[in-house]
This record gives C-alpha cells, structure tokens and sequence, in this order.
C-alpha cells in the first residue's frame, strides 16, 4: 500500500480573513432580539474578554504595555483619536512606533489596526488574523466559569478586531497606542487594559440608547467606565451639565482626577488637518492626553497646563495637529465640475455639526446643491429635521437622494464593507429610503427626491444629472461614506 502524501497546506488570503472575520457578524434578528430584550450589557462582558485574551496568550498584565490612551465620548472621539495619534508621531526619536485603534472602517477593515498612522498591510493582517483565530482554534477553554465558550469557540466581530489589534500592537513592539472605545466604555471590549496612560471623553450626547441609557446621566456613567485608579481624566470643557456631574463622580468614585479642558487659543488661529470649527476641542482634547502621555512616557516634562485657554502648544504639537488625516469627517473630494462634501454624522450632534460645516464651506458658493443621504438603523427622518434646522434657508437643496449602503450595481457590498446587522429585506426593498423620499418631501418640497438602489447607481445618476457643477453633501453614515470612498477609488484605477 502506498504512503499517502500530505496535502500541501494553502496559504490564507486576504479574502479568507475578510470571509472568517465577517462570519464573527451578529446577524440583523439576533440583534433585535438584544435590544427588545431590554438587556444591557454587564460585568461578564469585561470577563469574557479577559478569557479570551487569556485564550490568545496574554495576561492582563501584559496589555499595560500597550501604553494606552483610552478615548471615549459620543461626539469627536475618533477625530480625537486621529489627533492624538499624529501628535505622538511628531516624537518617532523616542516613540518609533505609534499603534491607533479606531472603529469603524471606511474603505477596509484594515484601517482600524494603524501604526504611525498609516493601516497595517494586507499581509500582516492576515499573519496577525490567523495567528489569532488558530489560538483561538487550540486553547484550553475554562468551562466551568464560561460554559459557553465551548472549545473553538470565536467572540464577535469587534471583540475579534479588538484582540487582533493587541496582539498586533504587542507584536509589532508599539512604544504607545490611541485607543477609541467601541461603545460606551464601562463594558466595552477595550476596557480590559487596567493601566493606561492616560484617560479621555469627548462631547457627550445621545446614542446607542439600547445598550447604553436612554439619559445622558446613563450615557455619562457608562462612558466614564474607562476611568481608572490614578489615571489622569480628561474632558472637553463644553459637556452637558448632567453629563458633566456623572463624569465628576465617577472620577471620584476611580480615585482619580477629572481635568476640563477648554479650546486652547492657539488652536482658534490655525487650520488643523481635519476641517470643521468643532474640532479645535476635539484637538484641543487631544493636545491635553498627548501631553500627559509623553510625560508618562518620559518623552517630555509637562508643557501644558491642559486647564488654560491661554497654554503655549509645542510646535512639534501644532505641526501633528495640521497634519492629521481622517477620512469621512468633514472632508472634501473635488471630481471634475463637483464638489463633494463627505462627513459620516450619524447623531443628532454630528450630523448638526457636520450641515454647519457644509453650511460654511458652501453658502457663498453659487453651485445647485445635492445631498446623498441615507441612515439604515437609526432614527433617520430625526436626523434629516436636523440637518435642514441648520441648513434652511441659507441652503436649498436641487435634489434629494437617498440611498443604501449596498456599495455596487450588482447587489453586493465591497467585502470589507459586508454589514449583516440590518434588516435584508428592508434594504431589498427600500423600506427606510422611500420613507426619507416622502418625509423630505413634507419638509422641503421644491427639491426632487430620488430613491436608488446602490451608492455606485446615486454616483452615476449624480454624474449624468446635469451639465452644470454642482455641491454634494454626503452624509447620514460612515458605511455610506465607505462606500462612496470605495467607488471613488474604482473610478480612479
């Protein structure tokens, strides 16, 4: 009998990450079924995590190196993360390598694993994937306290990312990491870090109300979960006053001090690499944590007083902050005749800042005015009323088009834009679209409104619509936005 010969192991693709990750996706039902539960998350949400980086093979202990500065907020947290991130990579004598974990993604999935801003390659996500995902494949698994996590076993989607990211981090020696919390802080899977540098929440407001309250109080108390013993707290100095007194308590109750930080002076006079004019105290944040941050590192001594509106900024600092890049917030792509104007707001409070930035840029313009908008799980006809209460009457609009997420003409999504978290057959139907289409109507009826199937048909209709330049104010989700930026780059080739 003849000896078998073994079958030479295939090498993992890219794609085969991108296909297991999103095999990790709850599905639109299961997701339902949580929020009509009324269950929120708990304690045993930071416990499984720590098992499953026990699973990976790393204690607690070991993810203090990581060097964490851990933001968290509603409104600016990633724009604050962006800014953090550059800021420390002004110091590469000292800090070789910055690591920054963001979520979501726009064009692919990479972009939420960076290091020294820029996302890390197709060829290390997929070493760094699978490595992962076959530790996960070959652990012993502690039955008794986590019955449910049977041998094999994988955690979703962003508690997948969130690992992945510190065993990239670890593995790639990152001397410092920006971390932005998913959702809320308390139970967040970013939260099992029990020493970071440095601590910081953004401009509170309301959102994700199923898993995180439906007060600001709640929302505060959660967000300021990620506050820890001795760790210096930032925030920005414009919170809601409800907020704000949870936050303050909750510093206390973590034996650790809370810091307002106000818009520093120097930051209202310079053009920092993200527009809009809320960001100087999504900077201004960012400017308070990479301080402390480099002193606890000692890179640096204290240079700012992070409570003076009048603190004098390193240049190292102001030079970081002008040469930030952070796609989908506040951005503008010029093609051919059109402007397009891009920000991924989905809350009451971005989406007002983002019409007021589009309100700025646009107002003196003469061009007819287009939006591309869509929303598929939040309140969308909420998020449309305010973005016309800031926009009317300076701006009208020509048309209205709305749209899904769904990326091409065929159907299907950009795999690293794959969403299993929506209703399929809302979106098959245009279910939530021809819902916007007739609420825009009652609100602004001189516009025409159009209602497409796919980003890449409201591109083309866009295109074909008329001879004239035109102003296209993208906005309503980042998924749309990622989208958008995908096709853009297709057309590019």
């Amino acid at each position: 009998m003849k000896a078998s010969i073994p079958l030479k192991m295939v090498e993992k693709t890219y794609n085969d990450a991108i296909n297991a990750l999103n095999s990790l996706q709850s599905n639109y039902a299961n997701i339902m079924a949580i929020r009509e539960s009324g269950i929120r998350k708990n304690d045993m949400a930071i416990l499984e995590m720590k098992e499953w980086s026990r699973r990976i093979g790393y204690s607690i202990s070991d993810l203090n190196k990581l060097n964490m500065v851990h933001i968290t907020g509603t409104k600016g947290k990633g724009s604050t993360a962006a800014f953090a991130s550059s800021i420390l990579n002004q110091y590469k004598r000292q800090l070789p390598k910055i690591g920054l974990y963001t979520s979501p993604h726009l064009r692919n999935v990479r972009e939420r694993i960076r290091i020294n801003g820029e996302p890390i390659s197709e060829d290390k996500f997929t070493a760094y994937f699978f490595d992962v995902w076959n530790r996960l494949d070959n652990s012993s698994s502690n039955l008794d306290q986590f019955p449910h996590m049977t041998p094999g076993s994988k955690p979703g989607y962003f508690k997948f990312l969130t690992l992945l990211s510190f065993h990239t981090f670890l593995q790639e020696a990152c001397n410092a990491c920006v971390y932005e919390v998913g959702i809320g802080g308390e139970y967040d899977s970013t939260n099992i870090v029990e020493k970071p540098l440095t601590c910081g929440v953004s401009l509170l407001g309301i959102d994700h109300t199923y898993m995180l309250g439906n007060t600001i109080e709640e929302i505060a108390w959660n967000k300021a979960g990620i506050f820890k013993h001795d760790v210096s707290a930032f925030t920005v100095s414009n919170q809601p006053k409800e907020g704000h007194k949870v936050l303050v308590e909750r510093a206390r109750e973590k034996n650790t001090t809370l810091i307002d930080v106000p818009v520093f002076n120097q930051l209202k006079v310079i053009n920092l690499g993200i527009a809009g004019k809320f960001q100087t105290q999504n900077a201004s944040l960012a400017v308070a944590l990479a301080s402390d941050a480099l002193h606890k590192l000692r890179v640096k001594k204290p240079m700012i007083a992070a409570d003076k509106v009048d603190s004098v900024i390193p240049t190292e600092f102001l030079e970081g902050l002008a040469s930030t890049r952070w796609e989908g917030r506040c951005q503008t792509i010029i093609r051919g005749k059109n402007h397009w104007y891009i920000d991924g707001a989905h809350t009451k409070d971005s989406i007002e800042a983002a019409s007021g930035w589009f309100k700025d840029v646009t107002s003196s313009s003469d061009r007819r005015k287009i939006i591309l908008f869509n929303q598929q799980t939040r309140d969308a006809n909420s998020l449309v009323q305010h973005l016309l209460s800031v926009l009317t009457p300076s701006i009208k609009f020509t048309n209205a088009i709305f749209t899904t997420n769904v990326t091409w003409k065929s159907g299907t999504y950009s795999s690293d834009l794959v969403s299993m978290n929506t209703s399929k057959e809302d979106v098959d139907n245009l279910k939530i679209q021809e819902a916007l289409a007739m609420f825009w109507v009652g609100l602004d009826p001189e516009s025409s409104t159009h209602v497409v199937q796919n980003i890449e048909t409201a591109v083309d209709l866009i295109d074909n619509l008329t001879s004239e330049p035109l102003d296209i104010f993208v906005t309503g989700s980042l998924h749309l936005v990622g989208g958008l930026l995908v096709i853009f780059d297709k057309i590019c080739k």
